[in-house]
């Protein structure tokens, strides 16, 4: 089995965090808000990580939860999405 690449495992990283986005988004008008705000959060603190450990970089993190909520206005808006730049040392 071959060693995985930067580009694979950021895409594979985007797929997943799309994933999550679009069921949160599906359950949210079943949840009630605070449930839901915290689906949220919990995706946002994933993004962080994701771009902290350089998984995924902040400038497509961004696009992909303004994507989201494009597709899916109802999904409610984190309370906070501080994308770092990288994980400090």
């Amino acid at each position: 089995m071959g060693a995985v690449t930067e580009d694979v495992r950021a895409n594979r990283t985007a797929r997943l965090l799309v994933a999550r986005l679009e069921a949160v988004a599906h359950v949210a008008g079943q949840l009630r808000h605070t449930e839901a705000e915290r689906l949220v959060e919990l995706a946002s603190v994933a993004t962080m990580r994701a771009v902290a450990l350089e998984l995924i970089c902040a400038e497509q993190a961004d696009e992909i939860w303004r994507e989201a909520h494009t597709r899916h206005p109802q999904l409610p808006q984190p309370a906070r999405l501080e994308l770092p730049q990288r994980l400090a040392a």
